[in-house]
């Protein structure tokens, strides 16, 4: 019987380039799980005290920036379930925060923030902008540029378009608020 001898060729060395190619980037995925943790962090502590949670926080602040919107357009932007909206909507409105109109179809439900709605929405804002300031403090404003397009990039592709024009629209909306 013969001898069989099996050697095995040396692996060739996988450069550094090619390592980064393969390798998840966890660095920045975990970077942007505690930056978002951070983030809401602060308004948490807010919230909690009156018995709010993220989604009361998420409410308000799509409310806020824009005054009259209908609930389906709240879903849409959520992507949460009628029915977790509603427990939320409903608790906001109980409680004075948020007041629900009639719309031109009967069948349509406007939001609008009362003026204690605004003021929470605008608190929570507030500690959201001073985090991002402290953030930027350092790094100047043509890094405030290159985090806004990191982020519009990060978006879904078919959905950044209808972001920004939500952004905008609620941008305009606010300037002409008095």
């Amino acid at each position: 019987m013969a001898d069989i001898n099996l050697t095995t060729l040396p692996t060739p060395p996988v450069s550094a380039e090619t390592k980064a190619k393969d390798e998840p980037a966890f660095d920045l995925i975990e970077l942007l799980f505690f930056a978002y943790r951070d983030f809401v962090g602060d308004a948490d502590e807010v919230l909690a005290k009156f018995g709010f949670g993220r989604a009361h926080h998420r409410v308000l602040h799509f409310v806020s920036r824009n005054p009259g919107m209908k609930v389906a357009e709240l879903l849409d932007i959520l992507k949460i379930t009628k029915q977790s909206l509603g427990r939320v909507l409903k608790q906001l409105i109980d409680e004075g925060y948020v007041e629900q109109k009639e719309g031109k179809d009967r069948r349509q439900r406007l939001l609008f923030v009362t003026p204690k709605g605004e003021s929470l929405a605008m608190r929570l804002a507030g500690l959201q902008t001073t985090r991002i300031g402290r953030a930027f403090a350092g790094l100047g404003a043509p890094d405030r540029a290159i985090a806004r397009r990191f982020l519009i990039a990060m978006l879904d592709q078919d959905q950044r378009e209808r972001v920004l024009r939500l952004i905008e629209g609620a941008d305009r909306s606010r300037r002409r608020r008095p």
